[in-house]
């Protein structure tokens, strides 16, 4: 299954090699099957919004809450999905809260890329980005956008947050 990638085209075969230490098996083999809260210490942080849609049991937890078509509903999730952010904090589970602040990051960027492009295509036939819609700052989307961007905000700088992710990252090394 071939992706885009804002710098080119990829596999999800490729994505080893963005994660550092994650050797020649790819990265979502290294997330298939796993369940990270029994095995927090296989949970590599990654780029951005990686992972996302393969870490298990989060993925399950938090994606029903996780909508975005009108600024109603991502006002809704993104609080939602914050919640379960805090609540994983509470627990001391940096993966739990990693990928709430992941969720919240990819309803910022699904709900820009569709302001920017109605259609939700981002590149044209000959593989060129498209023009941005006419109107896209002002689209509900846009709003969505802004909405999640600010809960995504608070996540990735919130202290807890950033203490257990040093002391994941410490125990990795």
């Amino acid at each position: 299954m071939k992706e885009r990638h804002e710098s080119g085209v990829f596999s999800w075969s490729d994505f080893g090699r963005y994660t550092g230490s994650m050797g020649d098996t790819s990265y979502a083999d290294q997330y298939r099957d796993v369940d990270f809260r029994a095995h927090p210490e296989k949970y590599r942080i990654g780029k951005g919004e990686q992972g996302v849609l393969m870490a298990e049991p989060y993925k399950s937890e938090i994606l029903p809450y996780w909508k975005f078509a009108t600024p109603e509903l991502a006002e809704a999730s993104a609080k939602r999905i914050y919640s379960l952010f805090e609540a994983y904090g509470d627990e001391d589970d940096f993966v739990g809260m990693d990928m709430a602040r992941k969720f919240l990051q990819m309803g910022f960027t699904r709900s820009r890329r569709y302001a920017n492009h109605h259609s939700g295509r981002k590149y044209d036939e000959d593989d060129r980005v498209r023009p941005q819609d006419a109107g896209s700052e002002e689209s509900p989307k846009a709003e969505s956008a802004r909405i999640f961007y600010a809960y995504y905000e608070r996540a990735k700088n919130d202290a807890k947050y950033l203490s257990l992710k040093q002391k994941h990252i410490e125990k990795q090394s």
